[in-house]
């Protein structure tokens, strides 16, 4: 192992109790082996990392619906990496750690305001996947927004209820969020703000019913749409996000942290939009104390402007180039009926690398 690397994982160790105070370490039962076994093994919840009295209780009396909430961090997670998997923070977790992104989301950056969007809308997407699919005794289909149908079909199928999962992922995931600090509000605002966005985009899905695919009869259903729809959406509203500061005032309970816009000459966020009060690093270096791991040895793209691009990616430092041969299905032919051909060919192709 090298000093460097030594030398991270001491700084991880040493500032564990900043680091998980900053978002929920319960988001690492999405990277072990353990989520896939929660419905059958119940006394797992008391092992799950970092779960507030309520999250607790919660598990043990829903422990069939604890699966998919695991799946949906999983997802969302996986999201996350491939929205940013051309910036410099690419979205790096860290396997055997509670805290699964290290400090980087220890501020309440852009980063930290998207990534618990995106986990909190997994949760509530995974689960209302879950109870339209019937693996769920305690939900089903919604039969609660059907209204009449419109000309040229009828309802059938199973309409997904995002409700119901929006307010799973709403009592699980913000149960840790109830202090009176400008970072928990924070991250009550951009969880909402992840789920809102499977209910702004649920949508009627056909089928149609006839011979020869006539459709003579179309049913149809409300849907959820693409995670990876949902992905793009929130990684727009990340571009956009609105940098608030933090206001102190007391109240009845004491003294209360709240949020509000730091330019009043911008737009103010709605509840659709993100939110953070603290600046991002540059992630060019590697930083023991934010968690950046750097861009040396990143893929660049060398004919793009964009944040992918060699210049921006490489924060100025330069790239290498190597070939790299790669074998690929070539020459495809259709046989009739029915299967395909096709011949391996060796291509070479530049690969571009910041230095």
């Amino acid at each position: 192992m090298d000093l460097y690397l030594i030398g991270y994982l001491m700084c991880v160790c040493l500032s564990s109790s900043q680091v998980l105070g900053g978002y929920p370490i319960w988001w690492s039962l999405a990277l072990g082996q353990q989520y896939s076994s929660l419905g059958s093994q119940p006394i797992l919840c008391g092992s799950i990392p970092g779960l507030v009295p309520k999250q607790l209780r919660f598990c043990r009396n829903y422990i069939e619906i604890m699966p998919s909430v695991a799946e949906g961090v999983k997802l969302g997670i996986q999201e996350c990496k491939h929205q940013f998997r051309g910036r410099r923070w690419n979205c790096t977790t860290i396997k055997d750690n509670l805290a699964i992104f290290g400090p980087v989301l220890d501020k309440a950056t852009r980063e930290s305001a998207f990534v618990h969007a995106i986990a909190s809308a997994g949760v509530a997407f995974a689960v209302t996947r879950s109870c339209a699919e019937g693996t769920s005794t305690m939900c089903g289909c919604d039969s609660h927004h059907k209204g009449p149908p419109g000309e040229g079909w009828k309802w059938g199928g199973c309409s997904e209820d995002a409700e119901f999962g929006v307010l799973v992922s709403r009592e699980f995931a913000d149960a840790r969020e109830n202090r009176p600090d400008a970072r928990s509000a924070m991250n009550r605002h951009n969880n909402e703000a992840g789920r809102t966005t499977i209910l702004d985009h649920m949508h009627l899905r056909c089928k149609c019913h006839g011979l020869s695919g006539s459709c003579e009869v179309k049913t149809c259903w409300w849907a959820q749409p693409d995670f990876r729809m949902l992905g793009d959406y929130l990684k727009d509203k990340y571009d956009s996000a609105s940098e608030m500061v933090v206001e102190k005032h007391r109240e009845s309970r004491g003294w209360v942290e709240t949020l509000r816009v730091k330019y009043n000459f911008f737009k103010h966020p709605t509840e659709r939009d993100l939110v953070y009060y603290e600046g991002s690093p540059n992630f060019c270096e590697p930083n023991t104390e934010t968690g950046s791991f750097g861009t040396r040895d990143r893929t660049c793209n060398v004919s793009s402007h964009g944040i992918e691009g060699c210049d921006l990616l490489c924060c100025g430092r330069g790239h290498n180039t190597r070939t790299e041969k790669r074998k690929e299905k070539c020459h495809c032919i259709f046989h009739w009926c029915c299967y395909v051909s096709c011949q391996e060919c060796v291509r070479v192709y530049d690969v571009h690398t910041c230095k």
